[in-house]
């Protein structure tokens, strides 16, 4: 969803535009694109982030939403120095949108439309920032497959990569198959072109792809019918001609046919310093004059449109129906100058001994603020000051039926009667009515508890005290006070030696735990797992953790047992395998109620893919409850 290229970056809202989404108030229109629309707001704080809007179209599709959510999810988890971050989101309500932080700075494609090609050390910046940005997103368990020129954001610090993920959202939808285009033909890989497998290697395709196009001013596969240009990427050799010298070994590997042969993105990195002449350093002085300019033109940003003042409540028109309760805002009545006091009463409210005063004419207007008559306050909770009925209010007794007829209305009785008549219901025949005696709720209260606490010492002493036949204590650590039986700890099941090899997850409700790559085919592959296990090709640290809930690296001096499990809160979510040794006890406590107690048995010393390490796990299914999203 990256801006269209155009002079006039700040565009007014228009009549169809929200003013405020998930209770951000909006200032203007940054973009729009095939999925939504970008708008510019601000936090409460004043920061100003930007808000991509979901197309009401791929809303209404369940398969979008359901992924959506998914990739929202991971995207949080990117936090790096070459992307926008995600703050905020709603994936459930009738739009869907996602906040990130705005950077004041042309895209890439902006920028190139508006000043042509770059020099070839920005070209070179561009390269190893945008390549660092998806090392830190693929590290996420996301493949970015839309990675174009407008997706590329140009701030004074080097650039930005955005929108990374969302279009795997929009993949297979019902949208996409019915002609609505996600993502830009002239940017994809062959594999994505031909409907093949979407990995890692297609995001390094597309960083080509855009080296060239920030070099060479436009796309080297051409121009035209998208039809045409998909197929000429899938059969057809780059136009490199107009690509400086310096610049062809890491376009020419990185255009690669076969994914295979593509470079990965630490060698995309070092290709890019062995072929500049200075050492790569991001500054402010990365971009060409002209194009830093923009930067400074974005930084004026519009204010918010204003909240409207409150307006007071006009003048209900003579003859116009009464407004329901929901319809009357919730304040107290307001009496017209010299009136009495106007005190609403209760629906159904007859008070004993008042006479009903004679129907009259509804008025022709109601003051400002007033209550119809009629009518009752939303929120009306205070009973109006009338004399309390002379008949007692009582609740009914098991097995009867109430006093009071439902709903809302009181019975009516005979001529001078307080008390309600007699009725014959299940043998119970009252005498006639006697004069009223006073209540003694009071003492009748105190009397059925006193009679309980009794009954539950007695059944108390007559009950075992929680000791089985073997006198061990069957009530679970942590078991609740009072009558309420706690549920059952359930019983441990354990594996020995598992293997997980690098870039695998672990799931606790298979039985038993097999690992598994995660189904995006990201490269990375941990992205829904209760355990994984991470090796980063870039920096070559390994990570032990989980994508699904929390751990806990036990002390030696803690036995692991469900108990320990339960009682530890160093919470976090990875863990680094310098910090294990042969033995070492984690407990991880997924969102589904599972706990595991997982013991590090070492890693093999094989090299490249074939890395993997080894665990022992005791599983507790459904230990806790499952946490609520």
């Amino acid at each position: 969803m990256g801006s269209t290229p155009s002079a006039d970056f700040f565009q007014p809202l228009k009549a169809d535009d929200p003013a405020v989404v998930g209770g951000y108030r909006l200032a203007a229109v940054l973009g729009a694109g095939g999925m939504g629309k970008v708008y510019l707001s601000y936090t409460p704080g004043g920061r100003p982030i930007a808000i991509k809007v979901i197309r009401p179209e791929f809303s209404e599709d369940p398969e979008f939403r359901r992924r959506f959510q998914q990739e929202v999810r991971a995207a949080e988890r990117v936090q790096g120095l070459y992307t926008a971050p995600v703050i905020d989101s709603d994936t459930e309500g009738a739009q869907p949108w996602l906040a990130t932080a705005y950077v004041p700075g042309p895209s890439l494609a902006h920028a190139v439309a508006r000043h042509g090609a770059l020099p070839v050390r920005s070209v070179l910046l561009l390269t190893v920032g945008v390549a660092e940005a998806l090392h830190v997103i693929h590290g996420a368990g996301i493949v970015h497959r839309d990675l174009k020129p407008a997706n590329v954001l140009l701030a004074s610090d080097g650039p930005r990569v955005i929108d990374f993920g969302i279009a795997r959202a929009a993949d297979s939808t019902a949208l996409t198959s019915t002609g609505v285009s996600v993502g830009t033909p002239a940017f994809m890989a062959p594999e994505q072109a031909s409907a093949g497998t979407v990995t890692a290697a297609t995001d390094v395709f597309a960083l080509g792809q855009i080296a060239a196009f920030t070099a060479i001013g436009a796309s080297v596969f051409g121009d035209g019918p998208s039809h045409a240009v998909l197929y000429r990427i899938v059969h057809e050799d780059p136009d490199l001609s107009a690509l400086p010298e310096v610049l062809r070994p890491v376009v020419t590997r990185c255009l690669s046919r076969d994914p295979a042969d593509r470079p990965t993105l630490t060698e995309v990195i070092e290709l890019c310093n062995a072929a500049s002449e200075a050492p790569l350093r991001q500054g402010e002085d990365w971009l060409p004059q002209a194009v830093a300019g923009s930067i400074t033109e974005r930084l004026r940003l519009p204010a918010p449109a204003p909240t409207p003042p409150p307006q007071p409540p006009t003048a209900t028109a003579a003859g116009a129906p009464t407004a329901t309760p929901t319809e009357v805002s919730p304040q107290a009545p307001t009496p017209a100058p010299g009136a009495p006091p106007v005190v609403p009463a209760a629906p159904g409210y007859t008070p004993t001994g008042v006479a009903a005063a004679p129907t009259q004419a509804a008025p022709a207007s109601v003051a400002p603020g007033a209550v119809p008559p009629g009518s009752v306050p939303p929120g009306y909770r205070t009973p109006p000051p009338y004399a309390q009925p002379s008949y007692p209010q009582q609740q009914p007794r098991q097995g009867q039926p109430p006093y009071n007829q439902p709903p809302y209305t009181q019975p009516t009785y005979a001529p001078g009667r307080s008390t309600p008549p007699p009725f014959h219901s299940q043998g119970f025949i009252p005498g006639p009515p006697a004069q009223q005696r006073p209540k003694r709720t009071g003492l009748i209260v105190i009397g059925v508890v006193a009679a309980a606490v009794i009954g539950l010492a007695v059944l108390g002493s007559l009950l075992p005290n929680g000791s089985g036949k073997d006198g061990s204590d069957k009530a679970s650590s942590g078991g609740s006070s009072g009558g309420a039986q706690k549920r059952p700890d359930p019983q441990p099941v354990s594996y020995q030696g598992i293997d997980v090899p690098q870039n695998h997850q672990l799931m606790f409700a298979d039985n038993p735990p097999r690992p598994a790559e995660e189904p995006t085919g990201a490269g990375v592959l941990y992205g829904h797992g209760d355990l994984f296990y991470y090796r980063d090709t870039l920096f070559g640290d390994e990570k032990f953790g989980t994508a699904n809930g929390k751990l806990v690296l036990l002390n030696n001096s803690e036995k692991g047992s469900l108990e320990t499990c339960r009682a530890v809160t160093r919470f976090t979510e990875k863990i680094g395998l310098d910090q294990l040794t042969d033995g070492s006890q984690v407990c991880v406590l997924s969102k589904a109620g599972h706990i595991t107690l997982a013991t590090f048995r070492g890693r093999s010393d094989a090299k490249g893919e074939t890395r993997f390490i080894t665990v022992d796990l005791t599983v507790w299914r459904n230990a806790d409850p499952a946490a609520k999203d």
